[in-house]
């Protein structure tokens, strides 16, 4: 069920409910912030609150308040949450906590929980132990603590599942306009997609941050990002929980690659969401799409008055997928004239400092350098520190880099290497004029990755992860008859009941022959595989040396330039996800690998099979003869149509290796586990 939020954050009344010290400081905050809406405080017992006049009960109000602040206990929370929804509140935000969060050290939690999701109905509300929220176009604060804020006309709008990292994202000293900050609380009712496909309806609303630690409902953030997509509004993401720690590993060598880890960046990259690692780059994406929108490629250009700025920004773009183009014809041509004979023309440029103080030649320089084969052309330059230092000389950088950006209409920045030394005032004028002030050169470079990245063609509905079962792993000639029904290539095979009766089983088959022990799943450390038999003796005597009972003998099959590894993981929290990755004994070496999530478009299987290192050995290395392409596609979409149409029970499918031939595509082992 979808519930509107407007009224919630964006209202004209708010009604705060309870006492103490929190709830008195969401009143002070939007009287500070200048509120124009009507407050009202709500208190069985006082008088007022924060000096405004208070009323008994949700009952004695005036009338149904937009949004309300529900700032007493948890037992508590549920009766005034129930007189709300019955009044015709627009939403609520339920501070308490001790509910399903609280589940593992009180037994109670889950239950006051589903007491408050019946208790609320259909009104929207957000939490428990939820902060709530800030509207910095209205000046609408249901938010019981300081923040570092001020109002804005139009800015990005931030959600988090973190009160505490809401809190300090509203400190930073960055010039980045915010709009919203939202903290989800543990998100029994609204989650973060729902929130945030809310706040990009507000036509203000520039770009939208979300800070994740689970996604929750799959196909609510199928929505949201539809839903931006329509807008055209970016969203990016910082998605906590690649540590180890957090990883399932089960028996196949694909789950150790994908993780769950590898589950949300399919996720986010489906959805066409950008994905930072930390915090500053976070913002400084945002600042970025908040003055350019994404960015039409990743080609950049830096402009410094030092050689060794201009090597830093060569070196820290260099494990990017950002490009610094050569300067073309026009370009050397109109820097020449700007800077004379003295400078070496290139991108990154040093300019030396001939011109610094001559405002005209600067703008002439940095105008010159920008290009329409540029997506953004960057100013490095430090400013001194304001205690100790006086900035006055650095007044022609910021007039110029504004003049070039003027004069060209191309999108410009302006990089301060160190964070601390772009003053947040340069950072407001250079924004006000449409130049993105970046507070530190590697999230600079970060950030236009980032916003370079392009965005997909609208996926497909995701396979969503069905219920989770204790699975059997099911015998390889099985799992191989089952995949080939699909499509997929299996080596010409038969079973033998004893080591007695694999060599006659291998004779009847025909030499050479692959001899594999059944039961075991990874044969190669178990010494449960044994390659290239020519005889029956040689069979015979593998077979008795095996930890095996049962066997199976296949085809030998020759010729491959490649081995890769297909495998699908059912990630409950994301979906199933296909890794791609070096095959063989190869798997474990080099870590090779991409993910991608269920059913796939043909550009998520190029994407991911070009990124692999091993994709070299596919193309024909040095000469060497080039896998087929087709074939190996082929026994990719045959995995993944086994895997939508039988995913009810399925937990993982491995094919490793996957021996890419000039011809073919064959699976020499199929490892599955599932419930019937």
């Amino acid at each position: 069920m979808t519930r509107d939020l407007s009224r919630l954050f964006r209202p004209k009344s708010i009604a705060v409910i309870g006492g103490g010290a929190w709830c008195r400081l969401v009143i002070e905050q939007c009287q500070k912030m200048g509120f124009g809406g009507t407050i009202w405080p709500v208190h069985p017992k006082a008088e007022e609150v924060a000096g405004l006049p208070a009323f008994k009960d949700v009952d004695s109000l005036p009338e149904a308040p937009d949004a309300a602040f529900v700032g007493v206990n948890r037992f508590a929370t549920i009766d005034v949450v129930r007189a709300l929804s019955a009044r015709g509140a627009g939403g609520a935000v339920c501070f308490a906590s001790g509910f399903l969060e609280a589940a593992a050290e009180d037994a109670e939690g889950a239950d006051l929980q589903a007491q408050l999701l019946d208790a609320a109905g259909d009104m929207p509300f957000l939490g428990p132990n939820c902060y709530g929220f800030i509207n910095y176009l209205d000046g609408a604060l249901l938010w019981p603590d300081q923040h570092g804020g001020q109002r804005a006309e139009t800015g990005v709008a931030l959600v988090t599942q973190s009160s505490n990292i809401a809190i300090n994202l509203t400190m930073q000293k960055r010039g980045l306009p915010l709009a919203y900050v939202v903290t989800a609380g543990n998100q029994a009712q609204s989650g973060i997609a729902a929130i945030g496909e809310a706040l990009l309806e507000d036509d203000r609303v520039t770009a939208l941050g979300l800070h994740i630690e689970g996604f929750g409902d799959l196909r609510a953030f199928e929505a949201l990002a539809a839903r931006a997509r329509a807008l055209g509004k970016p969203i990016i993401a910082l998605k906590v929980g690649k540590s180890a720690e957090a990883q399932a590993a089960t028996v196949s060598h694909t789950a150790s690659l994908a993780g769950g880890d590898a589950g949300a960046g399919a996720l986010l990259s489906r959805f066409g969401i950008p994905r930072l690692d930390d915090l500053p780059s976070f913002l400084e994406t945002l600042k970025l799409l908040h003055v350019t929108g994404r960015l039409p490629s990743n080609r950049i250009a830096t402009i410094s008055c030092s050689g060794g700025e201009a090597s830093l920004a060569a070196d820290t773009a260099h494990a990017r997928r950002v490009a610094f183009p050569p300067l073309n014809d026009r370009q050397k041509t109109d820097l020449r004239a700007a800077l004379g004979p003295m400078v070496a023309l290139a991108n990154p440029l040093d300019y030396h400092t001939y011109i610094w103080r001559d405002t005209e030649a600067m703008t002439n320089a940095f105008a010159a350098m920008m290009d329409p084969q540029l997506a953004m052309t960057m100013l490095i330059a430090d400013f001194p520190r304001g205690d100790r230092c006086d900035a006055s000389d650095w007044e022609c950088t910021i007039a110029a880099m504004i003049a070039a950006r003027e004069r060209t209409g191309a999108n410009a920045g302006f990089i301060a290497t160190l964070p601390e030394l772009m003053p947040e005032e340069v950072a407001a004028r250079l924004m006000e004029a449409g130049v993105v002030p970046f507070s530190g050169l590697t999230e600079a470079i970060a950030a236009c990755e980032a916003a370079s990245l392009c965005l997909p063609e609208p996926p497909e509905p995701l396979l969503l992860p069905t219920a989770t079962v204790e699975p059997d792993l099911i015998p390889e000639a099985e799992a191989k008859r089952q995949l080939s029904a699909y499509g997929l290539r299996v080596p010409h095979s038969k079973r033998a009941i004893s080591a007695t009766n694999a060599r006659a089983v291998a004779v009847d088959l025909g030499f050479p022959v692959v001899l594999k022990g059944e039961g075991v799943a990874h044969k190669t450390e178990a010494g449960a595989v044994v390659l290239n038999l020519t005889s029956g003796q040689a069979v015979s005597d593998a077979a008795h040396d095996m930890p095996a009972r049962s066997f199976l003998i296949e085809e030998m099959v020759t010729g491959a330039v490649a081995e890769l590894l297909i495998g699908v993981v059912k990630d409950p929290a994301h979906g199933f996800v296909m890794t791609l990755a070096a095959g063989g004994t190869l798997t474990e070496v080099l870590q090779d690998s991409a993910s991608v999530l269920l059913p796939a478009s043909e550009a998520d299987l190029e994407t991911a099979l070009n990124s692999l290192r091993v994709s070299r050995l596919l193309d024909g290395y040095r000469g060497a003869a080039a896998a087929n392409r087709e074939a190996l596609v082929a026994a990719i979409r045959a995995v993944e149509a086994y895997v939508l149409e039988n995913a009810l029970g399925l937990e993982e499918i491995e094919i490793n290796p996957l021996l890419c031939t000039p011809t073919d595509a064959v699976a020499a082992d199929a490892l599955m586990r599932r419930k019937y």
